[in-house]
């Protein structure tokens, strides 16, 4: 708490400094510090990393990303607000997520696809499009998977340079309730039994 109170703290600093060193002098029209300059002050004070690389918490509303899935359609974070949503990070040169995918496959996705209320979508890290349709096939996953170029989508999540296999769980509101980190079959279990309970 002591930590929180210490950022909004240093976030109120840095906006006044930035409204005060504007470099404005006598005469000239007032500097305007717009809400988008605010937004990207408090993006670095909030994006300390957790130990896994996270940069985001449980808690927070998810961060909202358009991303372009392989069959070519457009799809926003925002537009799925009602359901349970699962974000999986992936790509296809990570073994971890080779060995991951099939249980999202069979104990999650054939388990809820059919659910209006459900949402899953494969977020593949930097690679093209030929290579992730690859990447499906030879995992045999049939959810959909998007193209993150530049892997921006996974930086508004987690450190940028930090270790993909990763999977975010977001509730009806909006808010993240479960983050994962690699495969483990304790961790991966309790993530199914969420998205059970969720969507009785």
């Amino acid at each position: 708490m002591k930590k929180k109170i210490m950022n909004v703290c240093g976030m109120a600093f840095l906006a006044i400094s930035v409204l005060a060193c504007s470099g404005q002098k006598k005469g000239a029209t007032d500097t305007v510090v717009s809400a988008d300059s605010i937004k990207v002050i408090a993006d670095v004070m909030t994006s300390e990393a957790d130990s896994t690389g996270y940069i985001v918490r449980l808690g927070e509303i998810a961060p909202d990303f358009t991303i372009t899935l392989t069959d070519g359609k457009q799809m926003s974070l925002s537009s799925l607000r009602g359901k349970v949503v699962m974000l999986q990070f992936t790509a296809s040169w990570c073994g971890v997520c080779r060995k991951e995918m099939p249980f999202i496959e069979k104990d999650i996705w054939l388990k809820h696809k059919d659910n209006a209320e459900f949402a899953l979508i494969g977020i593949d890290r930097d690679e093209p499009l030929d290579k992730v349709l690859a990447f499906a096939k030879s995992t045999g996953i049939t959810y959909p998977l998007g193209l993150d170029p530049g892997a921006d989508i996974f930086a508004k999540y987690a450190l940028r340079d930090s270790g993909i296999t990763r999977n975010v769980l977001i509730d009806k509101e909006g808010k993240i309730v479960k983050l994962t980190r690699l495969y483990n079959e304790e961790e991966f279990a309790s993530l199914v039994q969420m998205i059970n309970e969720m969507l009785k």
